[in-house]
């Protein structure tokens, strides 16, 4: 005992000390620096935040943002549960391999990756070219600079994000379930419907936020794909950072983003019931 805290308390105090300077100076010194330099600290003032606000090309970002974040979650949602669904259908060996092949685009740099979509998109890319040599198109379509550009890359690099936590949970079902199920006389969607979905909500809700958050910060898919049309709120970012030098600006935009992500945040804890938070959390 040493002044009143036992020997375990100091253990576990010393144990969370490591992370907690960690995040201490890795995580709220640099948002709160963040926050200062979008209010001019020491000399308080509001008004990036009201050049923010009062400008329409700056709404129309935000919830173009928003909008596309929005449809790439619903999109990897329903192509990423289908998939999950067959992957966590097969056997253990052959489930492996898919698993491998679903994480192996990590590998790769999205820029690299963002690369081979703007030479499958442009008007002389894959897409056209096959398109045109069939004889469907006439002329190349405008497939680039974009928010199908933007949309349907996003999809291809966050679409694990959705699989894995859906995959988990769907392995996490107990396989006698289905069986009691079919049993008592459901056919095979109902038994989907009423046993295997409810189940694996928690991993729906996961993938789902790890691909909304995701989605509301990514930079290169949207400067490449989207250019100037598409731009989106880190593209916004650094454009006040690198090219007019508005850092104010730049804090306020990234400070505002990151207080609508928490906003959004407490209304899907609220939305959805708790017990499903609770496991998605």
């Amino acid at each position: 005992m040493i002044k009143g805290i036992s020997r375990s308390a100091l253990g576990t105090l010393m144990l969370l000390l490591v992370p907690g300077a960690f995040l201490l100076v890795f995580f709220v010194v640099p948002l709160a620096a963040s926050i200062g330099a979008s209010v001019g600290f020491p000399d308080v003032s509001f008004a990036s935040y009201q050049h923010l606000f009062n400008t329409p090309v700056y709404q129309s970002v935000y919830w173009k943002t928003l909008r596309i974040a929005l449809i790439v979650t619903l999109i990897c949602v329903f192509v990423g549960y289908p998939c999950a669904y067959y992957i966590a259908s097969l056997r253990p060996k052959a489930r492996s391999i898919a698993i491998i092949l679903i994480a192996m685009p990590f590998m790769l740099s999205v820029l690299v990756r963002n690369y081979v979509w703007m030479l499958a998109l442009q008007n002389t890319g894959l897409v056209n070219r096959l398109l045109m040599e069939l004889g469907w198109l006439d002329s190349p379509l405008q497939l680039m600079y974009n928010s199908f550009a933007v949309t349907i890359a996003m999809v291809n690099m966050l679409l694990p994000y959705m699989i894995l936590p859906v995959l988990s949970a769907l392995l996490a079902v107990p396989g006698d379930l289905g069986s009691a199920s079919t049993s008592l006389g459901a056919n095979g969607w109902r038994t989907f419907m009423r046993v295997t979905l409810p189940l694996t909500m928690p991993g729906i809700a996961v993938g789902a936020l790890l691909t909304f958050i995701v989605s509301l910060g990514f930079y290169i898919t949207p400067a490449m794909l989207g250019g100037t049309r598409e731009m989106m709120v880190a593209t916004l970012i650094a454009f006040n950072v690198r090219e007019v030098l508005n850092w104010p600006l730049a804090f306020s935009l990234s400070t505002t983003l990151l207080a609508s992500t928490i906003v959004l945040y407490m209304m899907y804890r609220a939305l959805l019931p708790q017990s499903t938070v609770m496991k998605a959390v």
